[in-house]
Formats: structure tokens, sequence, C-alpha cells
């Protein structure tokens, strides 16, 4: 992305007019809290989907001033995520969020084929982190796809370029992430790599820039570049970095926030409207990031006709 840190995006959305998000089990301290500083910065209103007593007790602790006539009572989780995505789905709501629920329980109702959210493109997680003296880096997929085959690889990638292009970044820098930069038939991400950095070439990945396999370090760091020798357009500035597996992303994602000190926030692309999926245990503001996100998210859509 473009913007040099969270700030910049916070203003950017409030350009757009405030987007309704639906917040499947919203009976969380934390969520409560990144949705009234979202409604105080005007950037959206909610629908509170959860247990309506714990949602207006943490309201009354939070000093949040609710409108009841926002709060739907559900008893269960699996009913907190059908609600959230029929808000969604009829267009009362413009953003889906995770709240107080399980990730695998609200992408059921999103992947449901009569009353879900798909579009036809495939559903993939990013997670844009803001580095300590480094600019955003996105991370995909560290949440949804669990390991997924080489063309789901693929249009995860275009997934992920298309946002940046939305966001202002023509020809984003994605670094396929690998133990090493040889090519190794024993390590399927380096196969991985050389294979999605042609497709690329080849024009299989439309607008990115697209080279694997690449170590972490490399992906980030000039200097690694530098000392091991490596002629790449991407490796020492990489914009995303993509895993071929959930195990990989899942877990670099939370070394990334908990000892790099990275401020994450998350969006998943491919639905009729963006999602907020974060973790539970992620701080109101990374929350309250994520919301501000996907505002702008829902908002380039919007504009660009896509919603």
């Amino acid at each position: 992305m473009l913007f040099r840190d969270y700030d910049e995006i916070v203003q950017e959305a409030k350009k757009f007019a405030p987007v309704t998000v639906a917040v499947a089990g919203a009976d969380d301290s934390a969520v409560m809290e990144a949705l009234k500083r979202a409604e105080l910065e005007g950037l959206a209103k909610p629908i509170l989907i959860g247990v309506k007593s714990e949602i207006l007790r943490i309201a009354e602790e939070l000093d949040y001033k609710i409108c009841h006539d926002s709060v739907i009572d559900a008893s269960s989780p699996d009913e907190c995520a059908y609600e959230a995505v029929r808000a969604a789905a009829e267009e009362r709501a413009g953003i889906v969020m995770k709240g107080r629920i399980q990730t695998s329980v609200l992408m059921k109702a999103v992947f449901n084929k009569e009353k879900g959210l798909r579009t036809g493109r495939i559903i993939s997680h990013v997670f844009f982190i803001k580095l300590p003296g480094y600019k955003f880096v996105g991370l995909t997929d560290g949440g949804i796809n669990i390991a997924p085959e080489l063309p789901e690889q693929a249009a995860i990638i275009q997934n992920a370029a298309d946002f940046c292009h939305l966001m202002g970044l023509a020809m984003p820098k994605v670094a396929v992430l690998a133990p090493v930069e040889t090519v190794s038939e024993k390590i399927p991400s380096t196969l991985y790599g050389a294979v999605l950095s042609k497709m690329a070439d080849r024009g299989q990945i439309k607008g990115a820039l697209v080279d694997g396999p690449l170590a972490f370090d490399s992906a980030l760091l000039p200097e690694s570049v530098k000392e091991k020798g490596i002629v790449s357009d991407v490796a020492g500035d990489a914009d995303i970095l993509f895993v071929s597996d959930i195990d990989m992303g899942n877990g670099l994602f939370k070394g990334l926030v908990h000892f790099g000190k990275g401020i994450p926030a998350a969006v998943i692309l491919g639905a009729k409207t963006p999602i907020i999926v974060t973790s539970r245990a992620d701080s109101s503001e990374c929350k309250f990031y994520s919301i501000a996100l996907n505002v702008l998210y829902a908002g380039k859509l919007k504009k660009a006709g896509e919603i």
C-alpha cells in the first residue's frame, strides 16, 4: 500500500460515508471498544449480534451509547454468523466482522452456497502489518486457506494484487516465501515459488511482480539480498509475502505482531462484501485499524463499481 501509517488510512477512509458493520459475536470488550472508536471517528455504524444482555453490559462498562435497535439477540455462534452474513447479503451491512466466535463458524456461513457471500472468486485473507521503521507489508494467506494447490495459490496472489491496485499501488512486489532461495524437489514451497514467479512472467498473474522462492530475510532486507548475491526486482522490497500454507502464515503473523511489535489489520478478499477476521486475542487497536482499512476497501470497491 502507499500509506505511511494507519493515521493516513483512517483519514482516507473518512472520505467515504460511514459503513454499517455487522458483527458476529459482538459480546466482546475489545470488539466493542474498537466499534466505539470507529463510530466516534465517523467510520462505521454497528449491527451488534450476540448475547444481548452481555452486549448491553459491555457497552455500559465502556460508556458506549449504542442504539438498542442495532442489537440482535443471538444465543449461539452459528446464529451470530448467520445473522451477520444475512445482513450483508440483504445489503443492510457493508462489512461483516468476526467477534467472539471462531473463524470456521463465520466462514461456514460466508461459504453457504445459497445464503452466503460467494462471488466465484477465491476467498482469501490478508494480514497487513506495519513493522517499526518499515513500510506496510501484506501476508497472505494465514487465515483462511489451509493448503491451497497451485491454481488457488495464483488466485490468492491475484486477490492481493487487485487489492493493492485499489489502494493505489499499481505493481505490487510479491515474495513467495520458502526456507531457501534455491529450488529443491524436497521442499514444495521452493517449487511453488519458481512456478508462481514464471506464471506472473507469462501473464497468468496480472499486475504484480512475483519472485520466489525467497527466504523471509531476503524478501524484506536489502542487506540479506546483497550478502546472498540475489538478483531480483522483488527481493529486499516486497509489498506482499505469500505463504503456501496456513501453518507458516499464521505462525509468521503472530511472531511479527507479538515479538516484532508489528501493528496489524486484516481483510478478507473475494467475497461480496469486505469481511474482517482478526484473532480473538488481538487488541482493540488492531480491530479498530481493521475496521478503518475495510471501510476504505468498501469505499474503493463501490467507487470502482465492483459492489
